[in-house]
């Protein structure tokens, strides 16, 4: 029997999950299926692996020049101080003559190709977040991947694949001081799009266990917070379900050590929302770290795999005026992607995708699925989903 007074005290509210999964007290529970728990987080931050060394060593000649640094710095004398009225016009009032620097007034985000601007500053730095992904500490080219240089990563890992890294390290805007991810971060903050479950099913033991189902989904509530603005843990939040069946479900293998969930590589669909742009995106050969707190109520990881080239060019292009503030150059970062692409090759070598390392942060949540009866429902008598 369950001591209700202990798992509704306030020093031990988070063993509630924990408590009533093992207990089995959840409607239609049976006997098996109470032996194991359920796992359920909330991704609260997700910000692209950049990492930044004390001195920006891994910059040497600095951060790459953005678009508007670009145009005034192509503009006559004259023209410089009529366009920028003498540099007391800003850069957002700036932006829409500053971005339509095409031969024929073409936005040069939207239309990377048509201008030809100085080479992007890329990283030279040794060191970065991410994972060996390819399972080759060379950087030699593989089936599955192009030649490129790996890295070393922060705990000594040989061989780790990053060239989103490489690619955009040196554009201020990625930084953690620059404006696209701190944007993003609070745009799904703010309103609640895009924002990803994480559950974990068959967890036998939280600390080790070498058997559970990692599942990612879409939350379709916004983020429970406090009076203080502060994620709040152990909130409910149910997911983007449709036609008999969750919109996302990517599902991985992993384990526990030390509590510390490690999934084995797949293909996984996650929502985004940030800078003012939704993607489904996906990312092939993905594995997850993800590091469970003591108390339970909260969570760290790595995502690590490849990023489809188009896909990264269609956020990175699109972001419109938030580059005003947030400091990149699309041309330069089109060619460069390109050439530092080194995973999935087509059919003439070249590679469409870069490998890339997602650094987050989440809080515990209870992660709500639909009841049967509506999923039966959405599926219609058949079995097939209804419209």
């Amino acid at each position: 029997m369950i001591d209700v007074k202990a798992v509704f005290s306030p020093t031990r509210i988070w063993r509630v999950p924990a408590l009533a999964l093992a207990a089995g007290i959840c409607f239609g529970a049976t006997p098996a299926a109470a032996a194991s728990k359920t796992l359920g987080f909330v991704v609260t931050t997700w910000n692209t692996g950049i990492y930044e060394s004390k001195f920006i060593d891994e910059c040497p000649e600095g951060f790459s020049p953005g678009y508007d640094e670009v145009w005034w710095r192509g503009l006559s004398k004259a023209d410089r101080g009529k366009l920028t009225d003498n540099g007391l016009k800003s850069r957002l009032d700036r932006y829409f003559v500053a971005i339509r620097r095409g031969p024929n007034g073409e936005d040069v985000c939207m239309n990377p190709t048509v201008v030809k601007d100085p080479p992007l500053l890329t990283v030279e730095g040794k060191v970065s977040y991410g994972m060996n992904l390819d399972g080759n500490d060379t950087g030699e080219a593989t089936p599955k991947t192009c030649k490129h240089q790996n890295f070393t990563g922060l705990d000594g890992t040989p061989g780790v694949d990053n060239q989103v890294y490489r690619l955009l390290g040196c554009v201020y805007g990625f930084r953690s001081y620059g404006q696209y991810e701190a944007n993003a971060n609070e745009n799904r903050k703010s309103n609640g799009n895009g924002m990803t479950l994480i559950e974990i099913s068959g967890v036998d033991d939280e600390r080790n266990d070498d058997d559970v189902t990692v599942s990612f989904y879409r939350a379709i509530d916004q983020y429970t917070l406090d009076g203080a603005g502060r994620f709040t843990p152990f909130a409910s939040y149910r997911i983007d379900f449709a036609d008999g069946k969750p919109r996302y479900g990517s599902t991985l293998k992993g384990k526990i050590v030390n509590g510390k969930v490690v999934t084995v590589s797949g293909d996984v669909h996650l929502p985004f929302y940030g800078n003012y742009t939704y993607m489904n995106q996906l990312v092939k050969d993905l594995r997850m770290e993800l590091e469970l707190s003591e108390d339970g109520a909260s969570a760290k990881g790595t995502a690590a795999g490849y990023y489809d080239l188009d896909q990264l060019l269609f956020y990175v292009t699109g972001v419109g005026p938030i580059a005003s503030s947030g400091f990149s150059n699309c041309p330069s970062i089109y060619v460069a992607a390109h050439e530092l692409a080194d995973g999935y090759p087509d059919e003439n070598g070249k590679c469409t995708a870069l490998s890339t390392a997602f650094n987050f942060a989440a809080v515990s949540a209870f992660i709500i699925h639909p009841p049967e009866s509506q999923k039966t429902a959405a599926a219609g008598p058949s079995g097939a989903a209804g419209r």
